[in-house]
């Protein structure tokens, strides 16, 4: 047997760190930039439609906010995928998705099925889900306490609004 450089341990590690990191970077800064434009949107939302009084569409756009930042991790797990399945990791486009999206969520219910040599960028799939994962359930509290005190708003305007048509100060 003779020693390939090539497969030695820290090559494989080096490779798979830069190819990792760079997939980690990237989907990072998509979350960001998704994260922040929902989030801004949603409070422009909200306001707005307090201003208009239109307090149907305040609990729609709660929802539609929680469904956007879920299509973002769907899109962040299927460029893994995308990613797995162009170095023709994994032959395969659906199990690249499996697999993507299993380590993604580090639910871990797929076996490895990556080659010998890439099982280290398993890793860093886990580590971009933990952090974007981490930061969406930050984002939602925020976003859960914005509407509390959004809701809380169309009550005291309810009240108010009550009093006045039975005559009394608001």
């Amino acid at each position: 047997m003779t020693f390939n450089p090539a497969d030695s341990f820290l090559v494989l590690f080096a490779r798979d760190f830069l190819i990792g990191m760079a997939g980690l970077t990237v989907i990072l800064v998509i979350h960001g930039s998704f994260i922040i434009r929902i989030i801004h949107w949603f409070e422009f939302l909200e306001d707005k439609y307090l201003r208009k009084g239109k307090f149907y569409r305040i609990i729609l756009n709660f929802y539609l906010t929680f469904i956007a930042i879920a299509m973002v991790h769907i899109f962040e797990i299927a460029l893994w995928a995308f990613g797995i399945n162009t170095f023709g990791l994994v032959d395969n486009p659906v199990d690249s998705l499996i697999f993507a999206g299993s380590c993604y969520t580090t639910v871990g219910f797929v076996e490895d099925i990556m080659p010998i040599g890439w099982k280290f960028l398993a890793f860093f799939i886990s580590f971009s889900g933990l952090f974007t994962l981490a930061w969406t359930t930050s984002s939602m509290v925020g976003v859960i306490g914005s509407h509390k005190e959004m809701w809380k708003k169309i009550q005291a305007s309810k009240r108010k609004e009550a009093k006045e048509k039975a005559g009394l100060k608001p």
